[in-house]
């Protein structure tokens, strides 16, 4: 809008004095009167280096060439505008009427060199009259006519021209070149028509704007404007009310951009890449851009890719970059990659020999960093490459290329996931999960995320890790962090752990195997895309089982050892046989740990003779206290009652003993 408004002023006065000029004085003074007047009007200098011809039929006009219009005082010596040759074809009849209607004006390859400083000041800013009196010496000098003059112009023209604009407030740089553009102005307090086309930074730049009152326009006033903008393939169309004064707006816009990386090469910036899978973006709504540069958008659809949402959002355009806030809602948020999106999967590994792992892909993250947000956002349905997720509120923190997705209320596999999400792109991409899933449903989260089918159970887990690298695989070969994990009540499909060992069988391997577990418990740390855990317990009915090991994430491989705890089959203790399980995670090896069954035979073998030892300890022990016994009794003469302790029946036979000693000798009395 200033650069409109900046030309639309300068080649208005220049036709106004120009013309002027032609009836004041022969040809050859021309170009000196209308320098003259031209910094009378506006103090800016006006200089005319080639020759003015003027022209009578079939309009009167004039053809000057070389002209150049200065700068402002604080800018630099290129000039304002410089143009090769400008040509100016009036309305005689109305010339006398003392009206100036323009019926040509054309620029050839002019230079517009539009300038904006640290304080906010255009070097376009100059002060027009409407008229300006000769000088007094001039041939036919009068008095001065101050009635208002009406002013039409019917048509205008620019043929390849070039014009740059520069913000030092913003630092914004933009250059056209090509530039072809035509006016009409019927009347300068009437509607207007203005057509434009160029390059802008090597990306073509389509302009159509229309308004009701020019005149108003040009004053700052609020007019009605319609503009339809096209840059870098992208268009935009508004109908509304606008201002130039301070760049204010209010009404409806309708955006779509295919591709966003031109628009923002086009605005003379880096970055804006984005995954096919989400584009086109586009925009519809009501829209009031305020003087300080805020735009508030309201009953609004915003498009990208298959997504919609609508809402209201608010875009602040100061500072260092813009920030978008506001409310948004959706059906569906669909935030899966080109590959997991539309018939493949980025993050998982392909099938068959040709299995690679994670995606080597490389991410690009470079549009975090195109804005700063605080976004509120409600989904019935978010789809990523890891997981589908279910209801969902959540909240979005965008500073300076580093996002954090809040997780408010979500729903997954039938529990729910809170916690919070990042991902910083400011020097190298990271991310981290800091996560906590209640009640989760194993089976279906396991399949979609792992395509493994084996655990079945309801879930609680925590988890906090921190990942680094342009690519899932270089991520997750990255991971840091810690974690704990209980699993309630469930099964391990494919497997009977209990028949494994209770036979040493491997067999009890395939589908119909079933280990029924009450619970799983256990605490992990990751490490370089190696997860480690020390204190794995599973406890089921019929015996519990102690486990520790490795899952490398990065390499989906799996090291790991489980042992029975205590392995019971009808009352009896049954040989306890760790059991590794190794390999990758879709396609694990399950075998038997031989030498530590040959240990553990050893240390039952032990224990059996130990056993017997004891046993036979206890026999001859018993012999011997039964031998005691009988020759206790017979020596004594005394019999032992039921129940009676040995130690009670020596006392007795010891006593009667003493007292039939004791008769003998005293006589029986």
């Amino acid at each position: 809008m200033r650069v409109i408004k900046a030309f639309v002023a300068v080649i208005l006065g220049l036709a106004v004095l120009v013309a002027a000029a032609l009836f004041l004085l022969p040809s050859e003074r021309i170009a000196q009167i209308a320098a003259q007047q031209f910094q009378t009007a506006t103090g800016r200098s006006l200089t005319i280096d080639g020759a003015v011809r003027p022209s009578f039929y079939p309009v009167i006009g004039a053809t000057a060439n070389g002209i150049s219009i200065g700068n402002a005082d604080w800018a630099d010596d290129i000039p304002l505008l410089s143009a090769e040759q400008m040509e100016i074809g009036l309305d005689l009849a109305a010339l006398m009427r003392g009206d100036i209607q323009i019926e040509r004006i054309v620029l050839q390859a002019p230079a517009i060199d539009l300038r904006r400083n640290s304080d906010g000041r255009g070097n376009w800013e100059i002060a027009l009259r409407a008229s300006a009196p000769p000088p007094a010496d001039s041939p036919g000098a009068t008095t001065p006519d101050t009635r208002p003059r009406a002013f039409s112009l019917g048509v205008g023209r620019i043929q390849d021209g070039r014009l740059r604009f520069r913000d030092a407030a913003s630092g914004t740089d933009i250059s056209l070149s090509g530039l072809e553009a035509s006016f009409a102005l019927p009347a300068l307090d009437g509607p207007a028509e203005i057509t434009l086309g160029a390059q802008i930074n090597s990306q073509p730049l389509q302009i159509e704007l229309a308004t009701d009152n020019v005149a108003r326009l040009m004053s700052g006033a609020v007019v009605g404007l319609s503009l339809d903008l096209g840059v870098a393939g992208a268009r935009a169309q508004f109908s509304g009310r606008a201002g130039l004064a301070d760049m204010i707006a209010e009404g409806r816009l309708d955006a779509d951009i295919p591709a966003l990386r031109p628009v923002v090469q086009a605005l003379g910036r880096a970055g804006g890449d984005m995954p096919p899978a989400y584009l086109p973006l586009g925009f519809s709504g009501q829209i009031t851009r305020t003087a300080d540069g805020t735009i508030y958008a309201r009953d609004a659809t915003l498009a990208a890719g298959a997504l919609r949402v609508e809402g209201g959002v608010d875009l602040e355009l100061a500072g260092a970059r813009p920030k978008l806030t506001g409310q948004l809602s959706g059906d569906v948020l669909d935030l899966r990659s080109a590959g997991g999106g539309r018939g493949g999967d980025a993050t998982r590994p392909q099938s068959g020999a040709a299995a690679q792992g994670w995606s080597r892909d490389v991410i690009d993250a470079s549009a975090l960093g195109l804005l700063d947000a605080e976004l509120s956002l409600a989904f019935n349905t978010v789809q990523t490459d890891m997981a589908t997720f279910g209801r969902s509120r959540v909240t979005v923190s965008l500073e300076n290329a580093r996002a954090v997705l809040d997780l408010r209320e979500t729903t997954i596999f039938g529990g729910r996931l809170s916690g919070q999400f990042v991902a910083n792109n400011r020097s190298g991409l990271s991310v981290r999960a800091d996560l906590a899933a209640r009640e989760i449903s194993l089976l279906p989260m396991l399949t979609e995320m792992a395509d493994y089918r084996r655990l079945q159970g309801r879930a609680n887990m925590d988890i906090n890790v921190l990942g680094v690298g342009n690519s899932v695989h270089a991520i997750m070969n990255s991971l840091n962090g810690t974690g704990a994990i209980r699993f309630d009540q469930g099964e391990i499909i494919g497997f009977d752990l209990a028949g494994m060992l209770r036979n040493l069988d491997m067999s009890y391997m395939g589908e119909g195997n079933r280990t029924v577990y009450d619970s799983i418990t256990g605490t992990f740390t990751v490490a370089d895309g190696v997860l480690r855990n020390d204190d794995l317990a599973l406890s089921a009915p019929r015996f519990s089982v102690a486990g520790r090991g490795t899952v490398s994430v990065g390499a989906r491989t799996l090291d790991y050892r489980i042992v029975p705890a205590a392995l019971r089959s009808e009352g009896e203790e049954v040989l306890r046989v760790p059991l590794m399980i190794t390999g990758p995670w879709d396609a694990p090896r399950f075998r038997l740990d031989l030498e530590a069954l040959a240990r553990e035979q050893l240390r039952v073998e032990q224990e059996r003779l130990e056993d017997l030892a004891r046993e036979e300890a206890r026999r001859l022990e018993d012999r011997a206290r039964q031998q005691a016994e009988d020759r206790i009794e017979r020596e004594l003469g005394v019999q032992r009652q039921e129940g009676e302790r040995l130690e009670d029946t020596l006392r007795r036979g010891v006593e009667q003993e003493l007292g039939n000693r004791l008769r003998g000798l005293l006589g029986g009395n």
